[in-house]
């Protein structure tokens, strides 16, 4: 089967592998639509901790049971999602129902090898039907519930205001789900193709381009105030430590980033605010499925946010493309 590698950052190696056994208890899919996620392109740079080379990158994806046990319940055909974090269910942080930060964790794509190919075989624990959907809304589903994690970790109300920093994907995805909430949403990003997009798309209460007098703009949005709640989608250590000026007192600060770096802040603005930091690390079941109900129900604009398409075929010389600020790229889906 054909299989994209990751032999360092930089360099995508097409080969041929053998098509994986299925085990007891593991279905075995055919994998037909994956997403390209930020993680994917911090491996293609060199920029993803907690990650060895060589792998195959991958871990937002749909697909079809091609073979599953006979007790399950699943049915050979049938259109699949796949929870990609592989967690154990016995930690700390399993028993608490945490299984987003499970202390043996293995993300697929990230500490073990993903979809960049055509068959794997999952725990059948972590794969589900996807009903009422397609299969590209179904490998949307990974990326928005990250988002949805962070906005229900917040526990962001209807009618406070909300910031979020970084509009790509993730933090798009933090928008939509702020907003369905109610909250008053605004971004702030650097760059304007993606604030056209999210002032076109997403319905949102103000867009604010990062740069001379965009605290002043944030300020007059919210009356001096600032934001009940803020949202770091950056990846960007500096970016991190400055969201804590947009922080409302008794507010909220979420970091759905993460980065190499240690993060400082001051902690005297800190305690006067008495604000709450909060760390936000994939998504659970629950978010999950409430990300599918939403796509169900039509209340995320996914064709909108689905800019870019390439094959599997192409991925080893395109994939260098989607870096490409030029491009407008906002979710990229491969097609196998």
């Amino acid at each position: 089967m054909l299989t994209v590698i990751c032999d360092e950052p930089g360099s995508l190696t097409a080969i041929d592998r053998d098509k994986p056994h299925r085990q007891p208890g593991e279905v075995l899919i055919r994998i037909k639509r994956v997403g390209v996620c930020g993680t994917d392109l911090h491996i293609f740079t060199g920029n993803q901790p907690y990650l060895d080379y060589p792998r195959v990158m991958g871990h937002e994806f749909s697909g079809v049971v091609e073979q599953t046990d006979s007790e399950s319940d699943l049915a050979v055909g049938d259109v699949v999602y796949v929870m990609p974090y592989l967690s154990c269910g016995t930690c700390i942080a399993c028993r608490q129902g945490k299984t987003n930060c499970c202390t043996r964790i293995q993300v697929l794509g990230v500490h073990c090898d993903g979809a960049f190919t055509e068959y794997l075989s999952i725990p059948h624990a972590f794969v589900h039907k996807a009903e009422g959907i397609s299969l590209d809304q179904a490998a949307m589903i990974e990326f928005l519930s990250i988002g949805a994690h962070a906005v229900r970790r917040s526990a962001i109300e209807a009618g406070k205001r909300a910031l979020v920093v970084g509009t790509g994907p993730i933090g798009m995805a933090a928008a939509i789900f702020a907003r369905l909430r109610g909250a008053q949403v605004t971004v702030l990003d650097t760059r304007d193709d993606r604030l056209a997009f999210c002032k076109q798309h997403l319905n949102l209460h103000a867009t604010v381009k990062i740069g001379a007098g965009d605290k002043d703009t944030l300020a007059q949005l919210t009356e001096g105030d600032f934001f009940d709640v803020v949202f770091d989608a950056t990846g960007n250590a500096k970016a991190m430590e400055r969201g804590f000026e947009f922080i409302a007192h008794g507010g909220t600060y979420v970091m759905i980033s993460v980065v190499r770096d240690s993060i400082t802040f001051s902690d005297p603005e800190f305690h006067k605010r008495e604000a709450t930091l909060m760390g936000s690390r994939n998504a659970t079941p629950e978010d999950f499925r409430h990300v599918e109900q939403c796509l169900r129900e039509g209340l995320i604009p996914d064709a909108a946010l689905n800019t870019h398409r390439l094959k599997l075929d192409d991925v080893a010389h395109s994939f260098a493309t989607l870096l490409d600020p030029s491009q407008g790229v906002v979710k990229a889906i491969i097609e196998c």
